[in-house]
């Protein structure tokens, strides 16, 4: 006689299945088109793999239909503003017309300016220029956090600024913002939006109120917060939004500030030249107010038409099916990652709440293993593509105790289950296994040795070693 034994993990095994069944029907395929989907990436053991792209937060692949955008717009590119030829008169209404959009993005304010820039970066050290300043003096200083990306931290090291480090509660952090802000003092509270190491999200509208009560005016950097949640600078009194176009599905290099215009209109123009004056003089100018002042030279039309349009595409999103669609990779990841011995998921707060406080990022380390060198061997031997270093918030990674680095796996709009599936894959074979190949370090980055791998025909065959090593230094 056959008896049936049944596994004291059947019952988990059975519940684990339901689980991944419910997030591949609201994740399992990708929420809206991205140009390059389906490219192939070549395996150092040979063969392709459709790519896996989990480094959204650095740049996010453009979304098909902005691709399409594009491709109609471009015969018509040519120089905005002056310029009286058919194709001029359609790139400035094309290049004007993108600042209601983007204003009507974010909820800005009718009188609000929008000003097209590189990116956020750009933008956050153009606002530094414009802070008031009082017989020779600033009005006050900039006051921010130690969880910062480097764009809204080293701007401010140029002007009078304190810093905070954050409590490990929102809560606690709130507090600390208010203690300080209480001291007086203060013009301006410069807060991430969302954590690009972590994902987490700060409370925008309770810092603006905080802020306002104190006396201070608020900017985010919204750069990852834009392409994850619905921004209204007008129902949560903030003064000044900055973000960037290649984070938020669009191509090229373009970034935007949206804010009150009174200390842009007054502040020192960023690009001294053309387009930035009224008139000007062998030996002085008088400089324009409104967003020329701040726009001088050619500006990046086809970047802030795309970007424009990305905000189009994004603004008409069913909010719950695009927040579900994230969530769902999110959890499944961060369950995932959190079952693999020796893998540790980090996050600053203890009180967020993982479904309504955090985007599409999860940062980990794996025990053992220098994070550069997993980045390199999920990319050679699995297809996937994450980021590995410090994530230019230094100050933070030390503070996590990762001062080395960690991994962020970051995903949107196009992302699928399957990313996240090949990725926690390549993890748990690294820890069951170890590496496949063979590593070396190459221009200060882990790279396969022997790489006989072929690239695109104009694409530089030197996989890794192009570019500018990950900053390590203290």
């Amino acid at each position: 006689m056959t008896t049936a034994t049944v596994s004291p993990n059947a019952d988990i095994t059975t519940k684990a299945a339901t689980a991944l069944d419910a997030r591949q029907a609201i994740a399992g395929r990708p929420l809206a088109a991205v140009t390059g989907a389906e490219i192939q990436a070549p395996l150092i053991a040979g063969g392709h793999v459709r790519y896996a792209n989990l480094d959204y937060g650095a740049s996010a692949p453009a979304l098909s239909v902005v691709s399409a955008y594009l491709n109609e717009i471009l015969p018509y590119y040519a120089s905005v503003h002056r310029g009286a030829g058919y194709a001029s008169q359609i790139s400035t209404s094309v290049y004007e017309n993108a600042r209601s959009i983007v204003r009507d993005f974010v909820g800005g304010r009718p009188d609000d300016s929008v000003i097209f820039t590189r990116n956020t970066t750009d933008s956050l050290n153009l606002l530094a220029g414009c802070l008031p300043v009082a017989d020779g003096r600033h009005a006050g200083d900039v006051l921010y956090l130690d969880i910062e990306h480097h764009a809204n931290l080293l701007p401010w090291q140029g002007v009078p600024h304190r810093s905070i480090v954050a409590a490990d509660t929102i809560a606690g952090t709130i507090e600390a913002v208010r203690a300080e802000l209480e001291q007086g003092g203060v013009s301006l509270l410069a807060i991430t939006g969302a954590s690009n190491v972590t994902g987490e999200i700060l409370p925008v509208r309770a810092l603006a109120t905080l802020a306002h009560q104190h006396g201070a005016r608020i900017v985010v950097d919204a750069a990852q917060l834009a392409p994850h949640r619905r921004i209204d600078i007008s129902a949560d009194d903030v003064d000044y939004v900055a973000f960037s176009g290649h984070k938020l599905y669009a191509p090229f290099g373009a970034g935007v500030l949206v804010g009150r215009p009174d200390w842009l209109d007054a502040g020192v123009p960023h690009l001294a030249g053309g387009g930035a004056v009224k008139e000007a003089r062998l030996d002085g100018v008088s400089w324009a107010t409104g967003p020329a002042r701040h726009e001088g030279g050619s500006p990046n039309v086809l970047g802030a038409a795309t970007l424009a349009r990305a905000t189009q595409v994004i603004a008409g999103l069913d909010q719950d099916r695009w927040h579900a669609h994230e969530s769902a990779i999110r959890s499944f990841l961060v369950e995932g990652l959190q079952d693999i011995d020796g893998v540790t998921v980090h996050q600053i707060f203890k009180d967020t709440n993982a479904d309504t406080d955090t985007i599409g990022v999860v940062n980990f380390s794996v025990e053992g293993y220098d994070a550069g060198l997993v980045a390199a061997y999920l990319s050679a031997e699995h297809g996937v593509g994450l980021r590995d270093g410090r994530f230019c918030a230094h100050p933070l990674l030390k503070r996590l105790g990762l001062p080395s680095g960690s991994l962020r796996a970051s995903f949107g709009l196009g992302s699928r289950l399957e990313d996240a599936e090949r990725l926690l894959a390549g993890i748990a074979t690294l820890r069951r296994d170890g590496l496949g190949w063979d590593y070396v370090v190459d221009a200060g980055r882990w790279v396969p040795a022997n790489d006989t791998r072929t690239y695109p025909h104009w694409a530089p065959n030197t996989p890794g070693t192009a570019g500018a090593a990950p900053c390590i230094d203290d």
